[in-house]
């Protein structure tokens, strides 16, 4: 079988999770964190925990496959000292400061498929991003492998490969892109370039 384009052999130092059942949202929690801290029962946990008197959970899949909701990642990653923080769109990428930001977690529209049958549906699929050794790096579950987005410098002056990655995620609309973040970077709003 073919390597998706783009899609390179990890590096030995890259955590990379492959996608199983809907659990898109754990896999790039722990993508993100560069390795397995969540599970589906650690997940299915944390929305017992966001809605404790539901006999029905809102932040997960009817038939209990996964399928969480951004409540669960942001509790998860609260538990882990860190935040969330929603990048607001109308904003230029070149105000994003890439260095104060541990990675990135895109919900993305995402193709539905039946084996070989693609549907004309799409689905809602969480993706992240993040910098290992220098080198920015597309986590998403759905890949065999990495893909190298390279570093923030990049080739062009004007966008980095990892801001082009952004920028055309966000150009198909219904992107959502979480900021995964310190507490201080959070506090302090650093995330942001100010010059």
């Amino acid at each position: 079988m073919s390597q998706a384009p783009g899609a390179q052999p990890s590096p030995p130092s890259v955590y990379h999770e492959r996608q199983r059942l809907e659990l898109c949202a754990v896999h790039a929690l722990n993508n993100v964190l560069q390795q397995q801290l969540f599970s589906q029962e650690a997940a299915d946990e944390i929305c017992k925990r966001l809605a404790p008197d539901t006999r029905l959970n809102p932040h997960r899949s009817l038939l209990g496959t996964g399928n969480y909701d951004v409540n669960v990642i942001m509790a998860a990653l609260q538990g882990q000292g860190l935040a969330a923080v929603w990048w607001d769109r109308r904003r230029p990428l070149s105000q994003l400061a890439l260095p104060r930001v541990l990675g990135l977690i895109l919900n993305l529209p995402s193709p539905v498929s039946l084996g070989l049958l693609s549907l004309p549906l799409r689905r809602r699929h969480w993706v992240a991003l993040r910098q290992v050794d220098g080198v920015y790096y597309n986590l998403d579950s759905k890949l065999r492998a990495p893909e190298v987005l390279g570093n923030e410098d990049g080739v062009s002056l004007l966008v980095s490969p990892p801001r082009a990655f952004l920028a055309a995620a966000l150009a198909q609309g219904l992107c959502e892109v979480l900021l995964v973040v310190t507490k201080e970077v959070e506090e302090k709003g650093s995330w942001l370039r100010t010059d």
